[in-house]
């Protein structure tokens, strides 16, 4: 590990936490996948461009998950049976209504971000700060992608929460 200057038991640590993200993340792209195939009804056409559109940004960070842990010198797990062991995220039937989807996806969002959280706050008491960085911009965009999906299934006679002064 003198390469990066990083204290190898303390990446050892986060790579643990970025290997159950890598997880997650194959987990949540599958079921993308199986959303996009599988959605039905009078929002087929957006959601079925949606889907797409989040398995497609799945894929680019499973990839990036997996090239930082070997940028820390270590192995990324690969194997599907492991992911489902580590994954904090369940399957997800074929046969759901579109806001079903929606309901699960922000879901699984609420236990990636803590996830995400968890890996910065490991990669933190180890000073990976290229671990934080990439994380970072993650937990950034799954809340905006969070943000919207739920904006899509409010009603709208629901309002946002005015600022307090």
């Amino acid at each position: 590990m003198s390469y990066l200057g990083l204290d190898e038991k303390k990446t050892g640590n986060t790579v643990k936490e970025l290997n159950i993200l890598l997880a997650d993340y194959h987990l949540y792209y599958q079921k993308l996948r199986n959303f996009h195939w599988n959605v039905i009804g009078k929002n087929f056409f957006d959601l079925h461009e949606k889907f797409e559109e989040l398995y497609d940004d799945a894929k680019i960070k499973v990839d990036e998950i997996a090239e930082r842990i070997l940028t820390l010198r270590f192995q990324p797990t690969s194997n599907l049976t492991d992911y489902l062991k580590a994954s904090n995220l369940k399957e997800s039937s074929s046969d759901l209504t579109d806001s079903k989807m929606i309901k699960t996806l922000l879901e699984d969002h609420g236990t990636i971000l803590n996830q995400m959280r968890k890996v910065v706050e490991v990669a933190e008491k180890g000073g990976d700060e290229g671990t934080i960085d990439l994380i970072g911009a993650y937990i950034r965009e799954l809340e905006k992608t969070s943000w919207m999906l739920d904006a899509w299934k409010m009603k709208t006679s629901e309002n946002h929460k005015p600022a307090k002064s």
